[in-house]
């Protein structure tokens, strides 16, 4: 029955290419040295913007992960079942070399090529991002401190996707999970109580019985975890895989499926150990600095798929904005619309430029000051840019009226994803007592951090006058721990701010300094200062104007 005409509604965002309607991505992949990976982003831009993807992304998150504890012959079997576009999406990642494309490109730029496609991916579907960044970022940890690594790592960086539940042995590409916490412990790892014994000789490279719990493990129909337990020697980290060599099941059970805020489409689980088998890596009671060499990674991955999702709120607002209507006259006409809009965008761009600053600490491996940076950026990053995701997503949210709340839009997903990347490899105060700690430890790596922010001195006086300031507050650094938070903050968005000034774009950069420099920034979006070039900023979000 037709009672009206349809009007006045905003066509969704999609059929669009995510990277080449990216500006800023895209002009840092021409400016450095990943432009030989242009046709991959391209490619991977353009599927990812399809309906038909888009719709991928929705049926992985609509038709969640289920648990299957035994076969109908009554098998423990610790099966999960996932609808096959989840499948077809992870597959998609591994093709593309998400969680392999540093360790398999040896050339320049290639960490910054796999920036590009991860913060794409993290725009469609980022429970998937789970897996495929562990898998990532467990490379440097097998490869340093485990004698056998040659036989995982050539199935790690395989580019096959296989989810079939059976051993490593007779799969031709691997995925790899994490299983650190426990429930009295949390973040505190030391306070782990599940301990390991060894079989037979003690060391790097031997198995291990493991008998215990964990409160997460992290998509655990992964083919093998870095977990922690206790030795003799202290916590000490172990690769244990879902089966043995011999083609039995481990001895590893899996409890429950979390039912969690976001994150749907991945499957996060309870487990109880019993005599498990896992393989030493380096030395007992080093867990610790080991599977930091995991951590870090994942909490630059953490980074990256925040990044993605603000661009894709952003984005998402602006594009409902040009086409709607309000009082006849479209929003993002309307000056005070405009001005949420515009901060909107410098908030993604900001995000994007950090990120990808560390990036180039990862591609300079070799270069002692830009891993003494790298050392700050991560969890300045991981803290920084996840928080600011959720608030931004809800402006998001919030531009598109009632129907940016109804769950057929994509930024109700995005939001609920928000928070996991602040909770996960530790929260807030994980990352901020870890800044302190940091500079403490090694005190050039705040001398680093501040000649990178003395680099683009010299252009904008706001921003001279900020880092002026903080230089002047430097010493306190470490004396307050109940400031760590403000500390952490200022060192984040005078780092964002020197990057978008490095960028080239004058009038994002002086807008981003007018508005989160000044003595008087507004505490929420929209309050950007008068004078501000709205359009200039909004205009790089617009795909039918680029």
């Amino acid at each position: 029955m037709k009672t009206h005409e349809v009007f006045n509604q905003v066509s969704a965002y999609e059929n669009i290419n995510l990277f080449e309607t990216d500006r800023l991505l895209s002009e840092l992949v021409k400016k450095n040295e990943a432009g030989w990976a242009m046709p991959q982003l391209k490619a991977y831009g353009q599927k990812l913007g399809t309906t038909e993807w888009i719709e991928k992304g929705y049926l992985a998150n609509k038709h969640t992960p289920v648990f299957h504890s035994h076969d109908r012959f009554g098998n423990r079997i610790d099966f999960i079942e996932f609808h096959p576009a989840y499948h077809e999406i992870m597959a998609l990642a591994f093709e593309s070399g998400l969680h392999s494309l540093p360790w398999t490109e040896n050339r320049k730029g290639a960490h910054l090529a796999r920036l590009g496609l991860d913060y794409m991916h993290a725009q469609n579907e980022s429970g998937s991002g789970c897996p495929v960044t562990m898998t990532f970022s467990c490379v440097p940890a097998i490869k340093n401190h485990l004698p056998q690594a040659d036989e995982w790592l050539s199935k790690i960086l395989s580019n096959k996707y296989d989810p079939a539940n059976k051993p490593h042995t007779q799969k031709a590409g691997l995925t790899i999970g994490m299983a650190m916490t426990e429930k009295q412990g949390g973040t505190d790892v030391r306070a782990n109580t599940t301990q390991a014994k060894p079989t037979g000789r003690a060391g790097a490279g031997e198995a291990y019985t493991i008998t215990g719990h964990k409160w997460f493990c992290s998509a655990p129909m992964c083919d093998a975890f870095l977990t922690l337990a206790q030795t003799e020697n202290g916590l000490s980290c172990f690769l244990m895989p879902r089966w043995l060599p011999d083609g039995t099941k481990n001895t590893w059970q899996i409890q429950r499926l979390k039912d969690k805020l976001g994150n749907r489409s991945n499957a996060s689980s309870e487990i109880e150990m019993k005599n498990a088998i896992g393989w030493l890596l380096g030395d007992e009671g080093r867990g610790v600095p080991v599977i930091i060499e995991m951590v870090a990674m994942t909490r630059y991955d953490c980074m990256i798929g925040s990044s993605g999702l603000i661009r894709r709120g952003v984005a998402e607002a602006v594009h409902h904005c040009a086409y709607r209507k309000v009082q006849g006259e479209l929003l993002i006409n309307q000056p005070l619309m405009q001005n949420v809009l515009a901060d909107l965008c410098l908030e993604a761009e900001a995000a994007l430029a950090m990120t990808y600053r560390a990036s180039v600490c990862l591609e300079n491996s070799d270069n002692e000051a830009e891993q003494l940076l790298l050392r700050l950026l991560m969890p300045i990053g991981k803290y920084w840019i996840t928080k600011r995701a959720a608030p931004l997503l809800v402006e998001a949210m919030e531009c598109q009226g009632g129907n940016g709340y109804v769950e057929q839009g994509i930024i109700p997903r995005l939001y609920r994803e928000a928070p996991v990347n602040a909770i996960w490899e530790g929260s807030g105060n994980v990352q901020c007592l870890d800044v302190i700690r940091a500079i403490g430890k090694a005190p050039q790596t705040l001398d680093v951090f501040i000649s990178e922010l003395d680099s683009s001195s010299g252009v904008n006086p706001i921003y001279d006058k900020y880092l002026t300031d903080l230089k002047n507050k430097l010493s306190q650094i470490g004396t307050t721990p109940n400031q760590a938070r403000r500390f952490t903050e200022n060192l984040a968005v005078a780092m964002q701010a020197a990057q978008l000034i490095k960028s080239g774009n004058h009038f994002v950069a002086d807008a981003f300094c007018q508005s989160r420099l000044s003595n008087n920034p507004g505490l929420l979006f929209g309050n950007l200062p008068d004078g501000i070039d709205y359009k200039s900023i909004i205009t790089r979000f617009i795909p039918i104007l680029i």
